[in-house]
């Protein structure tokens, strides 16, 4: 009611009137007056359910009607209307055992708090965030911490949290909680927080540190929960790497590479994987001499009985090393890199062979990787015919990776066509067997569709190089074969399908190595779609049942 004396005494406002006696301002604020008056009402609504709900002992009613109130409204009016309230009832009524009233409280205050602006939110529920991360529900824990890490990303808010060492403690300790769920939301509040110069010093320049390194101690599960927050903080910047270094932790994580116990060793070798992710962490991991020393594990691995356990992680180290500096160098530098991956392609365990055939796949998929892989000569070549050997009789998952190998070793971009380079895959593409495209075109007419989908990727890969064009015309049925939409009748297989056609119909060589006939079959086949059903017409004959 107030709300509208006040509308009413604007518009009566003779300085809102004009000479003429008509009132054009009312147009003007007639929208803004209107949003005030909703917003009144949606303040009372809510002050009212929040007074209602503070003299019951059993609210669940009027908390979900409040729940669905604040859901209702848009967060910037939210915002507006809560600024001002007191929400201690909400944040009391978490304390309960009652599980319907600790999820609603908890629905209520995750919008409500979004609604806030986070300097308000620090500043005025500083006490109500801490009690949250004690909280023995999980679900309270990530709801303070959701909230703390907006906080840690609002450069004004950031200088209030970063003097507050309770807080960040007890978001430090939720690391070393026994739901996934809350430790990796207290990783992603701390890695956000590292992403200044305030926030590292926080936590790398302060107790802190030694909560981190306490909180280590509990045991392996949340030692490795701590290196992950350690690696993530590391990857943003050379600075970043620099604070996780000097408070030794990148040390105790290289330390772990060599330690007794096999699983640890496994888990330490993917940490320093993703480290590697980073130009500045491959420098730093060079220069620590962390590369020589994995490398030395792989020689020394033919010893140890155990490695079949870490061997995959210290194969799929110098594949990411390879594709994202230089194949040569790595694989030059580092010899028995290429010479395990061979090994255990060429072996008998299905694990190591799945491993091999990804970091084929991707070592030869530039065409750095491919030259590398050329000069080892009949050690290459033997491979490639065991991978067209596991294409044709291993399990599904094996003959899978294996074609996706293949198509990536075999696939070489218009801008890399030189004679040489097309020489190369159609060497390899001849070594697979004595007849390759029968080979492949049976797998691609099997009832298997990641099978039918992963043989038409090998032929995608030639489509445009003209030895692969040549082959596909010269294979009876094979265009036929390319345009029947009735094969692979699932959305995956058409998608393939589509690809491979337009691969032909974009590469500058297909019209003159097919024909005009076949050229404008596949660019109908284009134009019309993935997707594209011929429509069937129907005939009524008069009398006919």
């Amino acid at each position: 009611m107030v709300c509208l004396f006040i509308c009413l005494a604007i518009l009566s406002n003779p300085f809102l009137t004009c000479m003429n006696g008509k009132v054009p301002a009312l147009h003007m604020y007639s929208r803004g007056i209107l949003r005030y008056l909703t917003v009144c009402k949606m303040a009372a609504s809510i002050e009212d359910l929040l007074l209602e709900i503070s003299g019951l002992e059993e609210p669940l009613e009027e908390l979900r009607n409040l729940k669905t109130a604040v859901l209702a409204i848009p967060l910037n009016i939210l915002g507006e209307i809560v600024s001002g309230l007191r929400l201690e009832v909400i944040f009391s009524l978490l304390n309960s055992n009652d599980r319907e009233q600790t999820e609603l409280c908890v629905a209520i205050l995750m919008r409500i708090l979004q609604a806030l602006d986070p300097v308000n939110l620090v500043q005025n529920f500083r006490a109500e965030l801490l009690s949250g991360l004690k909280h023995p529900d999980d679900t309270v824990k990530i709801l303070a911490m959701t909230q703390i890490g907006r906080i840690v990303e609002h450069t004004e808010a950031m200088t209030e949290i970063v003097n507050s060492q309770e807080l960040l403690k007890e978001v430090i300790h939720c690391i070393g909680g026994e739901k996934i769920s809350v430790a990796k939301e207290a990783i992603k509040t701390l890695s956000k927080m590292a992403q200044t110069k305030s926030g590292l010093d926080a936590l790398f320049m302060s107790n802190l540190q030694k909560d981190l390194k306490d909180v280590m101690t509990t045991d392996d599960v949340i030692r490795y929960r701590v290196y992950e927050l350690v690696i993530e903080i590391s990857s943003v910047s050379p600075v970043s790497l620099g604070y996780c270094a000097n408070s030794s932790f990148i040390s105790k994580l290289i330390g772990e590479l060599t330690g007794d116990d096999i699983l640890v060793r496994a888990t330490a070798i993917e940490m320093v994987t993703t480290l590697a992710h980073s130009q500045h962490g491959r420098q730093y991991l060079a220069q620590q001499g962390i590369v020589d020393k994995i490398s030395n594990m792989i020689i020394g691995a033919d010893s140890d009985p155990f490695s079949a356990f870490y061997l995959p992680g210290l194969v799929k180290f110098f594949g990411n090393l390879a594709i994202m500096d230089s194949p040569q160098q790595i694989c030059e530098c580092y010899p028995a890199f290429v010479t395990k991956v061979f090994e255990m392609a060429t072996g008998q365990d299905t694990t190591m062979i799945g491993v091999a055939l990804d970091t084929l796949g991707i070592l030869g998929s530039n065409v750095e990787g491919k030259q590398v892989l050329q000069k080892t000569g009949e050690k290459f070549q033997q491979v490639l015919k065991r991978m067209s050997q596991l294409a044709k009789n291993a399990a599904t998952e094996l003959r899978v990776r294996s074609l996706e190998a293949i198509a990536l070793l075999l696939a070489l971009p218009a801008e890399d066509q030189t004679e040489d380079l097309l020489g190369l895959t159609e060497s390899w593409f001849s070594s697979l067997s004595n007849h390759p495209m029968e080979m492949l075109k049976g797998i691609s007419t099997q009832p298997f569709p990641e099978l039918h989908c992963v043989a038409l990727k090998i032929f995608t890969a030639i489509a445009c190089q003209p030895w692969g064009q040549k082959i596909m015309i010269d294979t009876p049925g094979f265009v036929e074969f390319i345009v029947d939409r009735s094969t692979g009748p699932d959305k995956e297989s058409k998608d393939a399908k589509f690809e491979l056609v337009k691969a032909l119909v974009n590469s500058k060589s297909t019209a003159e190595i097919f024909g005009n006939q076949h050229y404008l079959r596949l660019r109908t086949y284009m134009r019309e779609g993935p997707y594209y059903v011929t429509a069937v017409s129907s005939v009524m004959v008069e009398g006919a049942e």
